[in-house]
């Protein structure tokens, strides 16, 4: 049980508590005690003063000694929780009060003969000092004296002010009482508001918890609860419910991919499987025969390949495995060389194609291999729909602190529905094209998706420009700056 977020929250919350409840009567008890002294030193030093007073009027008026004056006073001090006590310059004592008669205690107020050893030190003190207070213990109990000298005619006399410390102390036991009931009472109510508030606080988490253990990959669609947007349960609910939902997103496309691989792969096997049924059918064949079958075959296994080979790269690259090769090179003369490789392949198709290139060297640091692979690309897929006796154009240049490749051909254009879907993977805009296998692209519908995440993977992106009934431009913006984002 100790180990749920509750029981620790309110352990902790009760500790925390107790802690300052103990500081807070620590410091209350503290404070009460010295207060209660200064009242008791203060209430002491008022009554040795009256005394005093007394004792300077009653020597004056009526013209009595010194000692004399000392016993009428004190013959008149009845005082039920203190005694007056006045000594000669020998310590001798001249006068006594009649002892309190409120004392709690078994053995009684202690005799003057018997108090007077104790407060030698404490006339010797009053002497240099004007004033000297002491506490001392007696038959079990602590009494607080308070010593002034004054002086009759020729002599000197000290009174001393003697009071039981039993209220004082009555008074505080009563306050440690009180303490030592409220504060576990305090703690035992606190600890069962802070378990009944922790349950309720933590009431969504668990909700979220039930409601996490019931999804799983057939019900990602599923999400959890959200309460209050504003709280830390709130956020934290959000969270997951975006996670979730990349978490959605990555498994439909993780199917749907799947799905599209399987479609793609099924076609060129199902060719080679039918060639090979039909090479095989026949006992004796022709070689033009052997030939052709032959032929179609190879082609279809190239396709394969390719194929392979692209979904094995997106693999790499979704797993962040891909190692890039990073170089410096000029990237203008990399798109002239894949111009010139695959001008042979426009001119079988009756296209035209120019490059246009900016006077100035273009350096860039990056994967060569990949920017040849991701504007080959672009190009298999201008030949592949631009018709016989059409243009292709391919333009690079600096744009501000970016290079610009553009790839323009004179197409048919491409749907206004299909522009949002060119680059997902598997995607083509005329499925019943032909796949030619002398092209560069594996006619899979990956070469848009390839180029897509080659530009991403360099700082970059392409887009399509523009697409009308006079053709498509897609555009490459890389940065000029040299630094590659890590996988």
């Amino acid at each position: 049980m100790l180990d749920s977020m509750r029981s620790q929250l309110t352990l902790w919350y009760t500790g925390v508590l107790a802690l300052v409840l103990i500081i807070f009567a620590v410091a209350t008890y503290t404070y009460l005690g010295r207060a209660a002294r200064q009242r008791t030193d203060q209430s002491l030093a008022d009554t040795a003063s009256s005394l005093v007073s007394n004792l300077n009027a009653e020597s004056n008026d009526e013209e009595l000694s010194g000692d004399d004056a000392a016993v009428e006073i004190t013959r008149g001090f009845n005082f039920n929780d203190r005694q007056a006590i006045v000594f000669d310059e020998g310590g001798r004592v001249v006068a006594v009060s009649t002892a309190p008669v409120s004392r709690i205690g078994k053995s009684g107020w202690p005799s003057a003969t018997e108090l007077a050893p104790n407060f030698v030190p404490l006339i010797g003190s009053s002497k240099s000092a004007g004033r000297a207070y002491t506490t001392i213990h007696d038959r079990g109990e602590d009494i607080r004296a308070l010593a002034m000298p004054v002086r009759v005619g020729d002599k000197s006399y000290t009174v001393v002010i003697a009071q039981s410390l039993h209220e004082e102390y009555e008074a505080l036991a009563q306050v440690r009482r009180a303490f030592l009931i409220a504060i576990p009472i305090a703690l035992g109510l606190a600890c069962l508001g802070g378990y009944f508030l922790a349950r309720k606080s933590l009431a969504p988490v668990v909700e979220m918890g039930d409601r996490a253990a019931r999804i799983g990959a057939s019900n990602l669609n599923e999400r959890l609860p959200v309460s209050n947007k504003r709280n830390e349960v709130g956020r934290l609910a959000q969270i997951f419910n975006e996670l979730l939902t990349r978490l959605d997103v990555s498994f439909e496309q993780q199917r749907r991919f799947m799905a599209d691989a399987s479609h793609e792969l099924r076609t060129p096997v199902a060719i080679v499987c039918g060639e090979s049924e039909v090479a095989l059918s026949q006992a004796v064949r022709s070689t033009d025969e052997y030939r052709e079958s032959l032929a179609i075959m190879h082609d279809e296994g190239r396709r394969l390949t390719r194929i392979v080979e692209d979904l094995f790269m997106l693999a790499r690259a979704d797993a962040g495995q891909f190692q890039m090769e990073s170089s410096t090179f000029y990237v203008d003369e990399t798109v002239g060389e894949c111009v010139r490789a695959v001008r042979s392949l426009a001119a079988q198709h009756g296209l035209e194609l120019r490059y246009q290139h900016a006077e100035e060297e273009l350096i860039f640091r990056g994967d060569e291999g990949l920017i040849r692979r991701m504007v080959l690309n672009l190009l298999d897929n201008a030949i592949k729909y631009t018709p016989a006796g059409g243009r292709i154009r391919v333009e690079i240049g600096r744009a501000g602190s970016n290079y610009r490749i553009a790839v323009t051909d004179s197409g048919a254009g491409i749907p206004a529905e299909a522009q949002a879907h060119i680059f997902e993977r598997f995607y083509r805009v005329d499925k019943a094209r032909s796949r030619n296998g002398d092209r560069a692209g594996s006619g899979a519908g990956l070469g848009l998706s390839i180029a897509a995440w080659i530009a991403e993977t360099h700082n970059g992106e392409v887009g399509l420009e523009a697409s009308d009934a006079k053709g498509s431009t897609f555009v490459v913006v890389l940065p000029a700056a040299s630094g590659i984002r890590p996988d």
